[in-house]
């Protein structure tokens, strides 16, 4: 029913009072599949209001489908004879003839006469010369498509994008003259319109694909200049300064965004990505947790950086980011553990640590999802905690899983057990062998 209704209310403005009855009655019958029915309403309808475009529409299909092209011909030429104003009109009877009329000379003529009458009545605009260039084109004529592109009024991103996308299917592309012209409509455009944010998009990547960074990074400053609050492109403009080699304004550009918006994850992809080039670790992990949080990513996405912060002892950074990682994915075993241990290197969620490390090892189902490290840094804190029993089996466990060529790790955990059989006052004999073997590792 609310398809129904949108489609009679689509139409309500277009039709006069005595027709849209009719109208109605028409649409529900053919909804219906009862079509005699429907054309007889519709008929009514247009008899009572033959220049509404709906039904012009309708009644040109039921002539088409009957095999009247004539007569379908004659709606329409009766549409402009008594709505000569109407540019939709003379616009779709241009197109329909531009279907019916292939390689007919009559119907060619009316078409083009169609398109020109709308062309005098809106000089310069796309919408008729873009008609009348497919035309041209369509009989192989690219000089006349030429010569009704110059008539084109760059008075709007519509028009100026329409110049540039068909001198580019007008012209080779090794043609100085059109390319300049293409250069010089973008320029143009720029200098009289420099709030139209789409035009110095492709400003900017015209001249970027023509290797002419400069003048691309211009284009942009042109209209970030006049609108601030254009951060994509802004954004757009600290990338190309990358480009160009100009890492400094790159950075501030990319910077100040994130001052006004601090969840544009393409500025901290593009900092995170320079960064890393520079050798600069902790400003590339900073962004790069920034932009996981934001667009989310793979669980070996956020393990991988959540061990490249550990390492770096960005332990706070870690945790928020893996508690991020965790939310996003809570089946994830591997993910867990990182969590647990971020959480005990921080000393803001140190308390909860012991729940995180417990929480994670009830999830490991399946000997392979045992992590000698995580073991060892929960023994760690069992041991803080003075539940060593505990502490003991994990220690025991972790030397077991470490593969061989973990030695320091391995000894780590050696050195770990014998000093709580020591603090016992147990398993002496037993200790000093596990310390000694630790110290063989060590070498």
């Amino acid at each position: 029913m609310r398809l129904i209704v949108g489609m009679i209310s689509a139409s309500c403005g277009l039709l006069n009072a005595g027709s849209l009855l009719d109208f109605s009655y028409g649409t529900l019958e053919s909804l219906n599949d009862n079509d005699l029915r429907a054309n007889g309403y519709f008929q009514s309808a247009y008899a009572t209001d033959p220049t509404a475009m709906p039904l012009v529409r309708i009644i040109v299909g039921m002539k088409m489908e009957s095999g009247d092209k004539l007569g379908a011909i004659g709606i329409y030429e009766k549409v402009i004879s008594e709505r000569p104003e109407s540019m939709e009109a003379r616009i779709e009877f241009g197109d329909f003839l531009g279907t019916i009329g292939r390689g007919d000379a009559l119907a060619d003529r009316k078409r083009v006469a169609a398109y020109r009458a709308v062309l005098e009545a809106m000089p310069g605009q796309v919408l008729p010369i873009e008609r009348l260039i497919r035309f041209s084109r369509e009989k192989g004529d690219d000089d006349g498509a030429r010569a009704w592109l110059e008539k084109i009024d760059m008075d709007s991103q519509e028009a100026v994008s329409f110049y540039v996308t068909s001198t580019k299917s007008l012209y080779d592309s090794e043609d100085e003259a059109a390319q300049k012209r293409i250069a010089n409509s973008f320029q143009k455009a720029m200098e009289e319109h420099p709030e139209w944010a789409g035009i110095a998009r492709a400003a900017s990547e015209h001249f970027r694909e023509a290797g002419n960074i400069k003048e691309a990074i211009r284009m942009l400053n042109i209209h970030t200049a006049v609108v601030p609050s254009s951060l994509d492109l802004r954004i757009r403009k600290g990338i190309l300064h990358f480009v160009a080699k100009e890492d400094e304004a790159g950075v501030n550009a990319l910077k100040a965004v994130l001052v006004i918006h601090s969840r544009k994850a393409l500025a901290h992809e593009s900092l995170a990505k320079h960064y890393r080039k520079s050798s600069q670790l902790n400003e590339a992990l900073y962004h790069s947790a920034e932009l996981l949080k934001i667009r989310g990513g793979s669980p070996e996405e956020f393990e991988q950086l959540g061990v490249e912060l550990l390492a770096a002892e960005k332990s706070r950074d870690a945790r928020l980011l893996l508690e991020k990682a965790v939310y996003n994915h809570p089946d994830n075993v591997r993910l867990m553990t990182q969590l647990a241990v971020a959480a005990v290197r921080d000393s803001e969620s140190k308390d909860s640590a012991l729940r995180l490390f417990r929480q994670a090892e009830s999830m490991m189902t399946h000997p392979s999802q045992v992590d000698p490290s995580f073991l060892l840094e929960f023994a760690r804190e069992l041991v803080a905690q003075g539940q060593n029993k505990a502490a003991e089996e994990r220690l025991r466990n972790a030397i077991k899983t470490f593969p061989r060529t973990a030695t320091k790790e391995t000894a780590v955990a050696l050195r770990a057990l014998a000093g709580i059989w020591n603090a016992e006052g147990r398993n002496a004999d037993a200790a000093r062998a596990l310390i000694s073997r630790a110290e063989t590792l060590e070498k």
